[in-house]
């Protein structure tokens, strides 16, 4: 073999373990620089909120997340040392979302319940809500007519709301399930439809509830003492995400900043 064939393997040999080495998957492991110096790549999540949720988490007109809950998380993550990228996704998909591991965490006003947590963890709570209950303004519609399920009902598919009006209203044979409108996929859909009087009643987490029919002729007339609370969603293997979301809305809660954010959103208690 001659002296060019040797020197033609040897450049071969090099050039496939270069492509090979290209493969190596060295996210969250210590990287080099060029002066020799180890560089820890920083932690990214993901993390999905409701685009339409006022003043929890909406999309600007910018196209930036922005909120309450968006400006909270952003918070905790500097505290904690990683990264996020924030993305609007359709609420009654945001769990499979998660649990297919297309993003890593839920933070935007979620209810805890137990039918959620038989899929999902949740972090401590940080919120606690209300529903209420509106009605378009050219009606007289009091509490008892909701609570009566004779009149037509919207809620957001997905939400605590909607499940509110299944469990005690329908499954309880107060009210026929034809009466329920519950497939819209964001809060503004339905409050559209209230002002169109397509509906009688719309039932909201009651912050929420005051932005979507803020200029609206439509008003709120009771609330529903189901005293939620709000927590952050994480996969069930996720352990130390979950403890390390729980240290940082501890942090939060304890901060100056937490009340300027309740301040700035309109939430002071």
């Amino acid at each position: 073999m001659t002296v060019k064939v040797y020197g033609a393997i040897l450049v071969l040999i090099l050039a496939l373990a270069m492509v090979f080495s290209g493969c190596t998957d060295t996210s969250g492991e210590n990287q080099t620089s060029t002066d020799g110096v180890n560089v820890e790549e920083t932690t990214t999540y993901i993390v999905g909120i409701d685009g339409e949720y006022k003043p929890y988490s909406y999309v600007d007109t910018d196209g930036n997340p922005v909120g309450f809950d968006v400006d909270s998380i952003k918070w905790i993550a500097e505290k904690e040392g990683f990264e996020v990228e924030i993305i609007p996704v359709a609420w009654d998909g945001i769990i499979p979302a998660l649990m297919a591991g297309k993003i890593d965490m839920v933070y935007s006003g979620m209810t805890i319940t137990d039918k959620r947590l038989e899929q999902v963890n949740f972090s401590i709570p940080y919120w606690k809500v209300n529903q209420s209950v509106a009605i378009n303004d050219v009606n007289n519609y009091t509490m008892d007519d909701f609570m009566s399920g004779k009149y037509i009902i919207g809620a957001q598919s997905g939400t605590s709301g909607a499940q509110w009006v299944e469990e005690n209203l329908i499954d309880t044979g107060i009210m026929p399930a034809e009466n329920f409108k519950n497939t819209y996929s964001t809060f503004p859909l339905v409050s559209e439809d209230l002002k169109n009087q397509r509906i009688d009643f719309a039932i909201y987490d009651k912050p929420p509830m005051l932005e979507a029919i803020e200029g609206k002729p439509l008003s709120i007339i009771g609330e529903i003492d189901t005293n939620e609370e709000y927590g952050v969603a994480i996969r069930k293997s996720d352990v130390e995400l979950l403890e390390t979301i729980n240290d940082g809305l501890t942090q939060l809660m304890a901060d100056p900043y937490w009340e300027e954010l309740k301040t700035e959103y309109g939430m002071v208690e």
